[in-house]
Protein backbone atom coordinates (compact mmCIF):
# COMPACT_ATOMS: atom_id res chain seq x y z
CA UNK A 1 0.00 0.00 0.00
CA UNK A 2 1.37 3.50 -0.91
CA UNK A 3 1.80 6.34 1.18
CA UNK A 4 -1.19 8.51 -1.16
CA UNK A 5 -3.89 6.04 -1.16
CA UNK A 6 -3.33 5.63 3.17
CA UNK A 7 -3.87 9.76 3.27
CA UNK A 8 -6.73 9.61 1.40
CA UNK A 9 -8.57 7.00 3.73
CA UNK A 10 -7.27 9.30 6.62
CA UNK A 11 -10.53 11.52 8.13
CA UNK A 12 -9.53 15.07 8.52
CA UNK A 13 -10.93 16.07 11.86
CA UNK A 14 -9.29 19.70 11.60
CA UNK A 15 -12.02 20.52 8.80
CA UNK A 16 -14.97 18.79 10.39
CA UNK A 17 -14.57 20.71 13.85
CA UNK A 18 -15.19 23.81 12.28
CA UNK A 19 -18.32 22.25 10.71
CA UNK A 20 -20.04 22.04 13.47
CA UNK A 21 -19.77 25.08 15.13
CA UNK A 22 -23.18 25.91 16.85
CA UNK A 23 -25.23 28.74 14.62
CA UNK A 24 -24.57 30.92 17.52
CA UNK A 25 -20.78 31.20 16.94
CA UNK A 26 -21.04 33.25 14.14
CA UNK A 27 -21.48 35.94 15.90
CA UNK A 28 -17.89 35.51 17.55
CA UNK A 29 -16.90 35.52 13.79
CA UNK A 30 -18.59 38.51 12.44
CA UNK A 31 -16.69 41.62 12.37
CA UNK A 32 -18.61 44.30 14.26
CA UNK A 33 -20.51 46.80 12.67
CA UNK A 34 -19.03 50.26 12.95
CA UNK A 35 -20.97 52.86 15.08
CA UNK A 36 -22.45 54.95 12.88
CA UNK A 37 -24.31 52.02 11.89
CA UNK A 38 -25.69 51.04 14.87
CA UNK A 39 -26.69 54.43 15.89
CA UNK A 40 -28.90 54.54 13.22
CA UNK A 41 -30.26 51.63 13.69
CA UNK A 42 -31.60 51.59 17.15
CA UNK A 43 -31.95 55.88 17.39
CA UNK A 44 -35.72 55.59 16.92
CA UNK A 45 -36.51 53.75 20.01
CA UNK A 46 -35.39 56.49 22.47
CA UNK A 47 -38.00 58.66 21.16
CA UNK A 48 -41.78 58.58 23.75
CA UNK A 49 -44.33 56.76 21.40
CA UNK A 50 -47.81 56.08 22.15
CA UNK A 51 -49.49 52.61 21.54
CA UNK A 52 -53.31 52.50 21.31
CA UNK A 53 -54.72 49.14 22.01
CA UNK A 54 -57.73 48.55 19.61
CA UNK A 55 -60.99 46.57 20.51
CA UNK A 56 -63.14 46.23 23.54
CA UNK A 57 -60.79 48.02 25.60
CA UNK A 58 -60.27 50.90 23.52
CA UNK A 59 -59.96 54.25 25.66
CA UNK A 60 -60.16 57.52 24.79
CA UNK A 61 -57.22 59.31 22.56
CA UNK A 62 -54.83 61.40 24.79
CA UNK A 63 -52.29 63.25 23.70
CA UNK A 64 -48.65 62.58 24.68
CA UNK A 65 -46.02 65.56 25.40
CA UNK A 66 -42.26 63.97 26.44
CA UNK A 67 -44.12 60.74 27.67
CA UNK A 68 -46.55 62.05 30.09
CA UNK A 69 -50.36 61.91 29.91
CA UNK A 70 -50.55 66.10 29.61
CA UNK A 71 -47.72 68.70 30.08
CA UNK A 72 -48.51 69.83 32.91
CA UNK A 73 -45.69 69.07 34.36
CA UNK A 74 -42.04 67.56 34.38
CA UNK A 75 -41.72 63.51 34.56
CA UNK A 76 -39.27 62.56 36.62
CA UNK A 77 -40.58 58.86 37.14
CA UNK A 78 -43.35 56.50 37.18
CA UNK A 79 -44.33 53.93 39.78
CA UNK A 80 -46.80 51.13 38.55
CA UNK A 81 -49.33 48.80 40.66
CA UNK A 82 -51.85 46.19 40.63
CA UNK A 83 -54.72 45.87 43.19
CA UNK A 84 -57.25 42.75 44.14
CA UNK A 85 -60.12 42.71 46.04
CA UNK A 86 -61.21 39.27 46.22
CA UNK A 87 -64.05 39.14 48.32
CA UNK A 88 -66.88 41.87 48.96
CA UNK A 89 -67.08 42.71 45.01
CA UNK A 90 -65.72 46.40 45.96
CA UNK A 91 -63.52 48.88 43.47
CA UNK A 92 -62.34 51.00 45.28
CA UNK A 93 -60.53 48.86 47.80
CA UNK A 94 -58.95 47.03 44.41
CA UNK A 95 -58.10 50.74 43.53
CA UNK A 96 -56.86 51.72 46.72
CA UNK A 97 -54.47 48.69 46.70
CA UNK A 98 -53.28 49.30 43.46
CA UNK A 99 -52.11 52.56 44.20
CA UNK A 100 -50.68 51.19 47.75
CA UNK A 101 -48.77 49.15 45.79
CA UNK A 102 -47.56 51.67 42.72
CA UNK A 103 -46.23 53.63 45.78
CA UNK A 104 -45.28 51.36 48.50
CA UNK A 105 -41.68 49.98 47.47
CA UNK A 106 -40.55 53.57 47.00
CA UNK A 107 -38.52 56.98 48.46
CA UNK A 108 -38.20 60.18 47.27
CA UNK A 109 -35.53 61.81 48.88
CA UNK A 110 -34.88 64.43 46.43
CA UNK A 111 -37.91 66.45 46.67
CA UNK A 112 -36.90 66.60 50.74
CA UNK A 113 -33.50 67.34 50.37
CA UNK A 114 -33.62 69.86 47.59
CA UNK A 115 -31.75 67.94 45.38
CA UNK A 116 -33.57 69.17 42.11
CA UNK A 117 -32.26 73.00 42.23
CA UNK A 118 -35.28 75.49 42.57
CA UNK A 119 -37.63 72.60 43.87
CA UNK A 120 -38.63 71.43 47.10
CA UNK A 121 -41.33 68.81 48.57
CA UNK A 122 -44.40 71.16 48.34
CA UNK A 123 -43.85 71.20 44.16
CA UNK A 124 -44.31 66.81 43.79
CA UNK A 125 -46.82 66.65 41.54
CA UNK A 126 -48.88 63.31 40.78
CA UNK A 127 -51.57 62.11 37.90
CA UNK A 128 -53.00 58.70 38.54
CA UNK A 129 -54.41 56.47 35.65
CA UNK A 130 -56.34 53.60 36.55
CA UNK A 131 -57.55 51.09 34.81
CA UNK A 132 -60.81 49.84 35.49
CA UNK A 133 -63.09 47.72 34.25
CA UNK A 134 -65.67 49.82 32.41
CA UNK A 135 -69.16 48.13 34.17
CA UNK A 136 -67.17 49.34 37.38
CA UNK A 137 -66.46 52.81 36.42
CA UNK A 138 -69.58 54.56 38.49
CA UNK A 139 -68.89 52.69 41.41
CA UNK A 140 -65.29 53.44 41.98
CA UNK A 141 -65.01 56.59 45.31
CA UNK A 142 -61.70 58.91 43.42
CA UNK A 143 -61.68 60.75 46.94
CA UNK A 144 -60.80 57.20 48.72
CA UNK A 145 -58.29 56.54 46.29
CA UNK A 146 -56.77 59.89 46.62
CA UNK A 147 -56.14 59.57 50.46
CA UNK A 148 -53.57 57.18 49.74
CA UNK A 149 -51.15 59.72 48.88
CA UNK A 150 -49.49 61.21 51.86
CA UNK A 151 -48.01 63.78 49.78
CA UNK A 152 -48.09 65.23 46.33
CA UNK A 153 -50.61 67.46 44.44
CA UNK A 154 -52.68 65.56 42.54
CA UNK A 155 -53.68 66.86 39.35
CA UNK A 156 -55.27 64.62 37.23
CA UNK A 157 -56.70 61.18 38.02
CA UNK A 158 -58.17 59.50 35.03
CA UNK A 159 -59.98 56.29 34.66
CA UNK A 160 -59.71 53.81 31.66
CA UNK A 161 -61.06 50.95 30.76
CA UNK A 162 -59.06 48.18 32.03
CA UNK A 163 -57.93 46.09 35.00
CA UNK A 164 -60.41 42.68 34.94
CA UNK A 165 -63.09 40.64 36.74
CA UNK A 166 -62.62 37.01 37.56
CA UNK A 167 -63.85 34.43 39.29
CA UNK A 168 -62.18 34.02 42.72
CA UNK A 169 -63.11 30.32 42.58
CA UNK A 170 -65.18 30.63 45.76
CA UNK A 171 -68.05 32.81 47.35
CA UNK A 172 -67.61 33.59 50.76
CA UNK A 173 -70.77 35.01 52.48
CA UNK A 174 -69.09 35.76 55.56
CA UNK A 175 -66.55 38.34 53.95
CA UNK A 176 -69.21 39.92 52.21
CA UNK A 177 -69.34 38.29 49.29
CA UNK A 178 -72.17 38.54 46.58
CA UNK A 179 -70.43 36.61 43.97
CA UNK A 180 -67.39 34.87 43.03
CA UNK A 181 -66.03 38.01 41.43
CA UNK A 182 -62.67 39.51 41.70
CA UNK A 183 -62.31 42.64 40.94
CA UNK A 184 -58.48 43.30 39.74
CA UNK A 185 -56.88 47.42 39.23
CA UNK A 186 -53.93 48.41 37.63
CA UNK A 187 -52.34 52.39 38.19
CA UNK A 188 -49.79 54.54 36.67
CA UNK A 189 -48.79 56.93 39.21
CA UNK A 190 -46.71 59.33 36.97
CA UNK A 191 -44.69 61.76 39.23
CA UNK A 192 -42.91 65.00 38.31
CA UNK A 193 -42.43 68.51 39.97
Amino acid sequence: MSISSISSSIPIYSELHLRQFPPYSRIYLSRPQPLSFRSKQFSQISRPIKVTARGAMETTAEKVSGGVPNNTMKLLFVEMGVGYDQHGQDVTSAAMKACKNAISSNSIPAFRRGSIPGVSFGEMKLQIKLGVPHSLHQQLDLDKVKSIFPYGEIVNVEVVDGGLICSSGVLVEEMGDKNEDCYIVNVAVYVGY
